[in-house]
């Protein structure tokens, strides 16, 4: 039997919306395992300047991104999508091993297979420098609660 993520294309406005929380809140995890299983097995990536292939590559890459991307907490919105493509705006927030916070924005475009699992993801991404009080993502780790602010809501 075939691993299944629901939901599955062709999308609708709310399962489209409902996919991408489900990342979002994968992602938040901080767990790449986890994060993964999301992901074909032969999914293929191009996150920055940087290309991966497969769930294995996809680990090893999550767990250096997570080693040097300290508290890190993401919002995810939905862009667009038509039927079994999915494109997102992001930002995360997180700091390094000496203290300075980054907010990173983003946009990414998936695709996914029959099963619900991604195929394929190219991620665009821009960090930039900031000082904590200018943070804006102040959950605790893990996933956003419901009632924290979205990117448009926080003028992101």
């Amino acid at each position: 039997m075939s691993e299944q993520r629901p939901p599955f294309p062709p999308f609708t406005r709310e399962t489209a919306v409902s996919k991408v929380r489900r990342a979002e809140d994968g992602w938040n995890t901080r767990d790449p395992e986890k994060v993964a299983l999301a992901y074909t097995p032969d999914s293929r990536w191009r996150n920055r300047a940087e290309f991966v292939t497969g769930r294995t590559e996809i680990v090893a890459f999550l767990t250096r991104k997570w080693d040097r991307e300290l508290d890190y907490r993401l919002i995810k919105e939905l862009w667009a999508f038509d039927g079994n493509r999915i494109a997102v705006r992001f930002a995360y927030e997180c700091h390094d091993d000496s203290g300075q916070w980054f907010r990173a924005y983003g946009n990414e475009n998936w695709e996914f297979d029959d099963n619900g699992l991604m195929a394929v993801r190219h991620a665009s991404i821009n960090d930039l420098p900031i000082a904590e009080e200018e943070r804006k993502f102040h959950w605790p780790l893990g996933r956003r609660p419901e009632d924290h602010p979205g990117l448009s809501d926080l003028g992101l």
